[in-house]
Order: C-alpha cells, then structure tokens, then sequence
C-alpha cells in the first residue's frame, strides 16, 4: 500500500491526509500510543486524533512521541511530515436504550473538573466488570477482575478484553463467539454499566472547550425519522458534528450524513475506528481499503475551534 500524502490520478496535487477516530491499549486497541504514532508516520499522515473509550490516559504519551518526531524534522535529521496529535475521547452514551458514541476533539483533558468526571466513568466500568467477572466464574470459567487485568495492563477494559480473554483459555474458538455465547447484549453474563446521556456527554465536551461529534450514526441502526431527532436534539445540546465520513459507509450513507450535516449546519469529521489487530482487516486511515479523510476536513474543525 502506498504511503500517503495522496497524488490523484492527474497528479495536479498532493493532498495530506489525517485520521480522527483511533483507539489505544489505554481503551481495546492494540497498539500502544507511542506505536500508533510511529505507524501514522509511516503511513504519512499529518494528524490523528486519540480518542479512546472513556479515556484520556494515552494522549500524553502519543504527544511525547509526536513532539520527538516533529523535532527531528525540524533540525533536519528526518524527512516526513510533522504529526500532530489532537486530544481527543469517545463516550460511551445510552439513548432511546441503545449504545450511541460521542466524539470529543481538542478537549482540554487536564481539566479538573474533566479529570474528575472520567474517575466516576472508570469507578462505574471497575464495578461493572467485578461483576461480570463472577457471573462467568460462577459457570466454571476461570476468570477473576484480577487476571483480566493482569493479561491487559493499563487498559480501560472492555469486552473486546473479555473475547480475547475467553479465546485466548480455549473457552471459545473465535472473539465472535464470545460476543455470542458469553457477553453480547443478550447474554447471561452481560451486565450494562450506568451511562450517560449523549447530551450530558456533547455538555461535558464543550465544557472543556472541546468540540462533540456524533461517532457513525448508521451502526445505530435508527430509523431516518429517530436518527435525525437525535441529531436535532444533540445539536441543540450543542453538538458540533457528525461523523460523516468512515470506515464502513456506503456512498450512499456518506451521502446522507453529509446532507444531515449541510441541514443542521454541523461540521463533519472522518475516521477509520483504527483498533490494529483487534480489527485485523480494518487499517489505519484507509479503513478496509477505501477510505479516504483529506486533511482539509480538519482544517474546517480548526477553524471552528478558533
């Protein structure tokens, strides 16, 4: 696969390229911080944004990485373009009883009164998973919150934790599997922690002088009628934009997010939902293939932010 910046096909212009939705060790991705940064120079890219579920725990780390990069460009030891890295969050939100993300970007995740909102959304996940943990212990899996973390040092867990956990003792033959027979939302050892609303979660963000996106509206599976009045009220909660552009979309549901963002004048942001190989066919920037975020949709989010 070529590196980015992108020549098109007439090649009348080089046109960098950024990612706003990638996840970290610190939530269920695979790659440390630090690694994510070294591969987003080697694919080229000129920005990404960390936002891991519930977390801020890796933008620090990521930053260092980057600042190190960006200086070795800077005196002329290394060629490549300079990487910036935008602050960033997912929230795990509940609406209408189904799972909606928000997107926060350019938070300022070293407020306190921020710092202190996430402890109460780690403190509720720690709960929730104790819990989990011994309804699959009492059917005779060998499981404790302890060698869960053990196996997943420094992770916010999740069950993408579970599944790996559950594959890796032979409790299941695939991750799939696990999400089936184990911990899917309709399974026996499936225990929902206490979320937020997306509003309460677009309010935190802007808080923070952050900007609140609505992450892929259309694995929600809502009706246009119920997706568009939850666009409408979350724009009204201060919402500012939508995920118009990522990795599983159609053309026509691209389509369609950019004609809801055009009607609620909302900005629109990009992302691949990078997870490395937890997602094993779903890559960096390029998603499964054909994926493609211009740095100038960032540019807009800039201005924006100004």
């Amino acid at each position: 696969m070529k590196p980015f910046p992108y020549l098109d096909n007439k090649k009348e212009f080089i046109m960098n390229i950024v990612d706003l939705h990638v996840h970290s060790t610190k939530s269920d991705g695979s790659m440390t911080p630090t690694e994510l940064v070294q591969y987003a120079i080697e694919k080229g890219l000129s920005a990404f944004a960390l936002t891991d579920h519930d977390t801020t725990e890796g933008i620090d780390e990521a930053v260092v990485a980057a600042n190190k990069h960006n200086e070795s460009i800077a005196i002329g030891k290394t060629e490549g373009l300079p990487l910036e890295i935008i602050p960033g969050i997912e929230f795990s939100t509940e609406y209408m009883g189904k799972d909606i993300h928000i997107l926060g970007l350019y938070i300022d995740y070293n407020a306190p009164a921020f710092k202190e909102k996430i402890q109460e959304f780690v403190d509720a996940r720690i709960l929730r998973n104790q819990k989990m943990c011994a309804s699959l212990a009492s059917d005779g899996i060998d499981i404790t919150y302890e060698k869960l973390l053990e196996e997943n040092p420094d992770a916010v867990i999740t069950r993408s934790h579970y599944a790996k956990y559950l594959l890796n003792h032979g409790y299941t033959t695939s991750m799939k599997e696990a999400f089936e027979r184990y911990i899917g939302d309709h399974c026996k050892h499936f225990i929902p922690r206490e979320k937020i609303t997306p509003m309460q979660a677009v309010g935190l963000i802007n808080e923070v002088g952050g900007l609140a996106f609505l992450a892929h509206p259309t694995l929600y599976h809502m009706s246009d009628h119920v997706l568009e009045g939850l666009i409408k009220d979350l724009k009204e909660s201060g919402l500012a934009g939508i995920e118009a552009v990522y990795c599983t979309y159609t053309q026509g549901e691209e389509a369609q997010m950019r004609k809801f963002a055009s009607k609620y004048d909302l900005l629109i942001s990009g992302g691949s939902d990078f997870h490395g190989s937890i997602k094993p066919k779903l890559d960096l920037a390029v998603g499964y293939g054909k994926l493609f975020i211009p740095e100038s949709i960032l540019d807009e989010i800039k201005e924006a932010h100004k």
